[in-house]
């Protein structure tokens, strides 16, 4: 062998044992955060699926899905508690994300996503449930109204992108969403990111609020972090705007009663290109402008957004006005 066919072996071998380092690494990390923030509920087959599910309380069905790199964690910190005196709350974790399993490789539409989740409350007994999501949920709500249109009987939207906007992917999601790039930097984000730069990002998340006690630690940064939830949470986010470029023109058709509420501080979806348009597209639609409130609503603005879905209940029949 000549000398440089040995170095080159010899580089090969070396990164080889590097990368093996980084992956030991992060499947260490994942599985800290798995031992800390175990599944909080049930986990149900949905077609082959593992579908993780919070149920609490009694009362008409209420679904609540959560946002972008987020999980069941983000709703039952206390929304879920509070509504569970007056519903029966079901608190899904989306594909790929919490403990759900991811439905397809190169990321499940919002479209797939409303389907699976939609099947899911069918098998815990919600056969036409109020539908509420925040943010990126907020999008799969808006799929679950327009495309299964007889399985739900009332939307609350939080929030929630709803429309075409300027601008392109950010970069992050440019990389992790990069069929090369995105398998070669995420196991490199799990072994090196700390939980706390999460922690940090949600905090901007909140902004101009701050999170409400005991949220951070409830929430476990950790399973954000995690290879397939990266990956998931990409690909998601990469083929969003899309899927709701096709989808905005068919809001028209949703005729259940629907609640929109967002701040007018939201820098993360904008008030004036999501919400006010949706509440123009959507018959009846009742917009609640949440004034100097940030991206996280259901925690800063928590009684508006429980007044919103109680409307929501009350003009689906599901529930006696105040």
């Amino acid at each position: 062998m000549t000398l440089a066919a040995k170095l080159l072996a010899l580089a090969l071998a070396l990164l080889a044992g590097a990368w093996g380092w980084v992956q030991h690494r992060a499947r260490a990390h994942e599985a800290r955060a798995e031992a800390a923030f175990p599944p909080e509920g049930q986990l149900i087959e949905v077609d082959g699926h593992h579908v993780h599910a919070v149920v609490d309380g009694q009362g008409p069905d209420l679904v609540l899905i959560h946002g972008s790199s987020g999980n069941t964690r983000d709703m039952t910190h206390s929304l879920a508690g509070r509504l569970a005196d007056e519903f029966r709350v079901i608190v899904l974790d989306r594909p790929g994300l919490g403990y759900t399993d991811r439905i397809d490789a190169g990321g499940a539409t919002i479209g797939q996503q409303a389907r699976l989740l939609s099947q899911a409350a069918r098998k815990l007994g919600a056969d036409r449930p109020v539908v509420l999501g925040h943010s990126y949920g907020g999008a799969v709500a808006l799929a679950w109204a327009v495309h299964r249109p007889q399985s739900l009987s009332a939307l609350v939207a939080v929030a929630a992108p709803s429309n075409p906007w300027p601008g392109g992917l950010p970069t992050f999601y440019r990389v992790t969403a990069h069929p090369v790039l995105g398998p070669l930097a995420i196991p490199m984000l799990t072994a090196f990111v700390q939980d706390a730069r999460v922690e940090r990002a949600i905090a901007e998340v909140f902004a101009p609020q701050a999170p409400p006690d005991g949220y951070i630690d409830h929430f476990g940064a950790g399973l954000t972090l995690r290879r397939a939830s990266l990956r998931a949470n990409a690909l998601q986010r990469a083929g969003l705007k899309a899927e709701i470029r096709e989808m905005h023109t068919e809001y028209g058709s949703v005729q259940v009663p629907t609640e929109i509420l967002h701040g007018t501080a939201d820098t993360t979806v904008g008030l004036s290109i999501h919400s006010e348009p949706l509440a123009r597209q959507i018959p009846g639609a009742m917009l609640t402008r949440l004034d100097g409130v940030g991206h996280m609503p259901h925690h800063v603005a928590q009684d508006a957004v429980v007044a919103g879905i109680r409307r929501a209940a009350e003009r689906a029949g599901l529930r006696p006005g105040d």
